[in-house]
């Protein structure tokens, strides 16, 4: 018998019964979700669509997708007063622009920013 035939005759016997194609659509749900968080059509809208949507996150009682982050809010700027921290919420508004206690990032970076923005299928 020639090589060639070989795999004609294994899957000669392959042809699915209507209660295959139930379970094996059934293990493919149930196994996206496991490992995805989302069943087949939620990844395909999903991708579609760039957004994080899944019907998982209903079940939790949110919405159907990620809504977007907004970003995040400056932090407050915090100077040394007498024997206390004093923070404010508008720098411009202080006179003289006394030091800050803490010389931190005041913004996100470029990176943080991708991070933060990034669209599904890349969480």
């Amino acid at each position: 018998m020639p090589w060639r035939l070989l795999p004609l005759i294994l899957l000669a016997g392959c042809g699915l019964t209507p209660e295959a194609w139930v379970t094996l659509a059934g293990g493919v749900g149930i196994g996206s979700v496991a490992i995805i968080g989302r069943t087949p059509l939620d990844a395909v809208y999903s991708t579609l669509s760039g957004k994080d949507c899944s019907v998982v996150r209903m079940e939790k009682g949110q919405s159907y997708c990620r809504p977007q982050e907004p970003p995040p809010a400056p932090p407050p700027y915090c100077t040394r007063s007498l024997g206390v921290v004093d923070c404010w919420q508008d720098p411009a508004a202080l006179p003289g622009q006394p030091p800050q206690v803490a010389a931190g990032p005041t913004a996100l970076t470029p990176e943080q920013e991708a991070h933060r923005t990034r669209q599904w299928p890349f969480y």
